[in-house]
């Protein structure tokens, strides 16, 4: 692990990053706590996930769902060709959509929404594809 991966401690040391970092299971553990109070603060979520594949993204989300008890999303509009995707999910709506993108990261964003106008939504990543397993 390189020097600048040991600094991520915090969510705030995810922002200036294009990609996810690879993490050690103290970081994971670390942000994944911080991460999780964020997220339950929240009356929904928006869910962005740069990824090689479709199958690697949809897992992504579906992890994130289940580790939060989530409903199900459904999808609505997914790449019917193979290549790098950004997958964007809605709690709020209930939808999931996707598109081929190239030249991205890799990794997920998670924007953190409140009904409350006066409340800022957060965003928080890149997280590692497998970050919520």
């Amino acid at each position: 692990m390189s020097e600048k991966n040991n600094e991520i401690l915090r969510l705030e040391d995810l922002d200036k990053l294009r990609s996810a970092p690879k993490l050690n299971n103290e970081q994971a553990k670390i942000l994944f706590n911080e991460a999780r109070h964020v997220i339950n603060k929240s009356d929904w979520l928006t869910i962005g996930i740069m990824s090689p594949t479709v199958d690697k993204a949809l897992n992504a989300v579906r992890k994130i769902e289940a580790k939060f008890e989530f409903k199900k999303m459904e999808c609505t509009n997914l790449p019917s060709s193979d290549g790098p995707i950004f997958l964007k999910a809605n709690q709020k709506t209930g939808e999931i959509c996707a598109r081929v993108e190239f030249g991205l990261g890799e990794g997920i964003l998670i924007s953190c929404q409140n009904y409350e106008n006066s409340l800022n939504s957060k965003t928080i990543g890149p997280f590692p594809l497998d970050f919520f397993d």
